[in-house]
């Protein structure tokens, strides 16, 4: 009796953990497509997930950072889908390509035409931002997830340091360090491939400098054997004659 109340609990708690932890697979993240490297440009996924068996996602709202203003942020068509760009005037001006900039996106907006996402699927929605801070190693998005029965999520909760992750987390960019400038080591590479190529060159041309003397020697020599064997010839032609 015992041992079946022992199994009847474990199974309980087994069960109580994967109903705890299920949602932690269904938020709403965002990831680049490669990296999201600091000072540089990337592509972003939001990846939104249905949670619901009985209602579709039809709506998507993402807020971008104010502390960290984005000058470009360009969303990729989507099939189904309208998309929405708000900009917002910002306190402080920001250079982008020595150009200050008094405008940022501040919110971009996703709504199904048809549809939306099923329960069972998600959907990713594509977004070019840049350039990247340098300053900073994440960046956070608050997003708004809207079901078809209106019912709405709000992934806003901010992650704090030495706590539990909240229950509805907001959307974290992680930034990896900044990459080294490929044109400085394009410079260089260019630089070593032009050297080989002027040795290459050099080798060529010096070959077909030997060639050439070599084929001018063969015909010099040639050309005395001719000499000698008609000078010969009209030595025996001569004693020829004059014998008879």
């Amino acid at each position: 009796m015992k041992a079946s109340r022992l199994a009847a609990t474990g199974a309980l708690a087994a069960s109580a953990v994967v109903v705890l932890s299920s949602p932690a697979f269904a938020h709403v993240t965002v990831q680049p497509e490669g990296t999201a490297a600091k000072g540089g440009y990337a592509v972003i996924d939001f990846k939104v997930p249905n949670e619901r068996d009985n209602a579709s996602t039809t709506k998507l709202e993402v807020s971008f950072p104010t502390d960290h203003p984005l000058a470009s942020a360009m969303p990729e068509p989507i099939d189904g889908w309208d998309i929405k760009v708000t900009k917002s005037k910002l306190a402080k001006p920001i250079e982008m390509h020595g150009e200050k900039i008094n405008e940022a996106v501040s919110k971009i907006t996703w709504t199904a035409k048809d549809g939306g996402v099923k329960p069972g699927f998600f959907q990713k929605f594509p977004v070019s931002v840049g350039t990247l801070p340098e300053d900073a190693d994440e960046l956070t998005f608050k997003a708004l997830q809207t079901y078809s029965d209106k019912e709405v999520v709000r992934w806003i909760e901010v992650q704090q340091k030495g706590q539990e992750e909240p229950e509805n987390p907001a959307p974290v960019l992680a930034l990896s360090a900044a990459e080294d400038d490929h044109a400085h080591g394009s410079t260089a590479e260019d630089a070593s491939d032009n050297a080989k190529d002027t040795e290459n060159a050099a080798a060529d041309t010096s070959a077909d400098s030997d060639s050439s003397d070599t084929t001018a020697r063969v015909l010099g020599i040639v050309g005395i054997v001719v000499g000698a064997l008609g000078v010969a010839y009209g030595v025996l032609a001569g004693r020829r004659r004059s014998d008879a």
